[in-house]
């Protein structure tokens, strides 16, 4: 990959790893926005929409994408970075906003930003940035490869670049997380629950 040094970022130059066999597509290609009216029907108890219900919204719109930019059939690997960070109300306009961020060999990272627009108010709030992982298969369920990915943008460098070092750090957070479990002494650690909301049934629970 070769970026222009020039101030203003202008074009990237992509060598295939197979240049016979690999092809590229540009983030442009798979781009998309997917936009729903809250109704009262999708609200809880609370008078607030579901969680769940956004976050099937946001896995339909990263199956578009993600499909879109393989041509095919992909499924939801997993799913990283659900905050919600305000609340949506009944009436409010929900649009979700799709990108191919990061391609490996059949996975593609889909970054999906979601806003929500008060039409009564004139306000937007973000309310939810996610990351979901999905892998492109074949008509017999076996993986397939993903096409390469065009970087257009300063922006789509940087996410690019973003989920690269986000696969690092969550690859070793979990080889942390098994030495920290496999390594796990109870009764060394149970000073730590000192100051914790939780108390032991009784003695024998370690037992």
């Amino acid at each position: 990959m070769v970026l222009d040094g020039a101030a203003n970022f202008a074009a990237v130059s992509v060598e295939p790893r197979f240049m016979n066999e690999e092809i590229f597509r540009p983030v442009s290609y798979s781009r998309t926005t997917v936009s729903e009216l809250m109704i009262p029907a999708y609200a809880n108890f609370g008078g607030k929409i579901h969680g769940g219900l956004l976050l099937s919204l946001m896995d339909k719109t990263a199956y578009a994408c993600a499909s879109k930019h393989c041509s095919g059939y992909c499924v939801t690997v997993s799913v990283e970075g659900v905050e919600f960070l305000q609340p949506v109300e009944v009436g409010e306009m929900v649009t979700l906003f799709a990108s191919v961020n990061y391609v490996g060999n059949s996975s593609m990272l889909v970054g999906i930003k979601v806003i929500a627009e008060n039409f009564q108010a004139g306000s937007v709030k973000h309310t939810n940035t996610s990351y979901f992982t999905m892998v492109a298969k074949d008509e017999n369920g076996n993986l397939r490869p993903a096409p390469g990915l065009i970087l257009e943008t300063r922006d789509d460098v940087r996410r690019f670049l973003e989920a690269m070092k986000r696969k690092e750090l969550r690859q070793l957070y979990k080889r942390e997380l098994n030495n920290a479990k496999t390594n796990l002494e109870l009764e060394s650690e149970l000073p730590h629950l000192a100051n914790e909301r939780c108390r032991l049934l009784h003695q024998q629970v370690l037992q």
